[in-house]
């Protein structure tokens, strides 16, 4: 087979029609919020206008790789709902789809740029972009001006690497759907390499040459990338190939002044789920920094924003990373769960606080859901069922309720008998008990709620009111914890 048919065949190969898009993820760790979002646009924009998404693992940079980071890669996009199409470990039509398995495609394209003269074969050190790009110099790599056939006999037996022979004259403009038109003149770039002296190629060359040949049609990035795009366009161009569409979006902001970094403490996307948030809420989040859907809704399941999301609602300003705005966001999914689904998320952190094999998680994961913002403050919203923590009695103090030491005494006192005598323990029963109590007494129900809600719980602020408290904790050890509250106030009065 010659080369151009080699050449006429990949093309064959090439998936054509529909919209194509990509996350292609560089394995160096854990998913921050930056990739996760390009994933989760990457993602919309194929779903929302009926297309193709695809899964690309880019580990060329093979000093940099962690190990386990692309098999947490796929874990995280699928424990997310964000199925792709394609990718390592569901195939498709163009694969393999990990950069460093596709290594034999890259140098024939390299060596074609070389005999187009839009590359050269180059063996001696780098001369760096500041070095060329300074007012008083013209500094060129000497192996730009080697005849091109002497240099490819040398390429059969010395070490070497293949430069892009950047165009020293004129400008070079791309469109972006979101910047517009950026034009940058090209005596600013430098001769970037294409292929590393390994036979690897470097980022931006697999780029280009992964995506075409994967039939991408739509490429998100980073602000970040905006300087090497006319890069990519000059390849594009030397190649004879169609640009795809560039949709770029800006940084996730920490602050005014600095971008989101794990460095500084900044959470990645596993991090936030360690601290108790909803995979979903904190996908609704992120959409929303630097996409807007227009009007004031805010809440969107996944598959709504499928049916939603537009390239032209993605703005060009930072946005800024709030975790409070985030918690709220988690509070309003941990309410809209079922009941059902609520009970088996919080039952992990539930037994983390309630050891005993006969806790109701039904009835504690319903006790919590209402108040609940973050699944990891579970534990700490029932650490007084198994046992009932040291309390001071100033707690029965509360001015609100007009309700001190000795009025607390006087209530529980009257409630006992009251409640000991319920058929059924339950959350109404004990609530309706308490309520004709304090009509009988013409006060308020809070008057016998509060040292209820104390004497239970031995806390001021619970995931519940006192009838609720005392339903989960049961009959027996409701009335066991009064009369311990009751034995406590009496000291005092001695």
């Amino acid at each position: 087979m010659t080369s151009q048919q080699w050449f006429d065949d990949m093309e064959a190969k090439i998936p054509r029609g529909g919209v194509r898009s990509r996350f292609a993820p560089s394995p160096t760790g854990y998913m921050h919020l930056g990739g996760m979002r390009t994933a989760l646009y990457a993602y919309l924009i194929a779903k929302s206008l009926g297309g193709t998404f695809i899964l690309r693992i880019e580990d060329t940079d093979q000093a940099r790789l962690v190990e386990g980071a692309a098999e947490m890669i796929l874990r995280t996009l699928r424990d997310a709902g964000l199925r792709y199409d394609e990718g390592p470990d569901v195939g498709g039509p163009v694969p393999p789809y990990v950069q460093s398995e596709r290594k034999p495609l890259y140098r024939p394209y390299a060596e074609l740029l070389c005999e187009r003269g839009a590359a050269y074969y180059c063996f001696c050190g780098h001369v760096s972009h500041e070095e060329r790009d300074h007012e008083d110099a013209d500094v060129d790599d000497p192996c730009r001006a080697l005849d091109p056939t002497e240099a490819q006999k040398r390429a059969a037996t010395e070490p070497h690497v293949i430069r892009m022979k950047t165009p020293r004259e004129g400008s070079t403009t791309l469109h972006d759907e979101v910047f517009g038109d950026i034009t940058v003149e090209n005596k600013t770039l430098d001769d970037m390499v294409l292929l590393k002296s390994d036979g690897l190629p470097t980022y931006n060359f697999a780029n280009v040459i992964d995506d075409h040949l994967m039939g991408i049609t739509h490429v998100l990035r980073g602000a970040e990338y905006i300087s090497s795009a006319p890069k990519y366009t000059l390849l594009y161009d030397a190649l004879g190939w169609k640009n795809p569409v560039y949709i770029t979006v800006s940084s996730i902001m920490r602050d005014e002044r600095q971008k989101l970094s794990k460095r500084l403490g900044d959470p990645t996307y596993d991090d936030l789920l360690a601290e108790g948030y909803l995979p979903g809420a904190v996908l609704n989040y992120i959409a929303l920094l630097g996409w807007s859907p227009g009007g004031e809704r805010e809440i969107f399941s996944l598959s709504e924003l499928e049916g939603v999301f537009s390239i032209s609602g993605i703005s060009r300003s930072p946005a800024l990373f709030d975790k409070t705005k985030l918690r709220y966001f988690n509070a309003e999914y941990i309410r809209a769960t079922t009941a059902e689904d609520f009970a088996g998320l919080a039952e992990p952190y539930i037994r983390r606080a309630v050891h005993s094999p006969d806790a109701d998680i039904n009835a504690l994961a319903e006790l919590i859901q209402p108040r609940c913002e973050l699944l990891t403050e579970i534990p700490e919203m029932i650490d007084f069922i198994d046992a009932l923590p040291e309390y001071s009695t100033q707690l029965f103090v509360h001015k609100k309720s007009k309700t001190d030491e000795r009025i607390s005494l006087d209530m529980l006192r009257r409630l006992t008998p009251v409640l000991t005598a319920l058929p059924d323990w339950t959350r109404g029963d004990i609530y309706a008990a308490c309520e004709t109590l304090a009509a009988e007494l013409e006060a308020k129900n809070a008057l016998v709620m509060w040292p209820l809600r104390i004497a239970v719980s031995g806390k001021a602020v619970t995931p519940g009111g006192a009838a609720e408290i005392a339903a989960v904790l049961g009959r027996e050890e409701s009335l066991r914890r009064i009369d311990a509250a009751i034995d406590r106030l009496q000291a005092l009065q001695a």
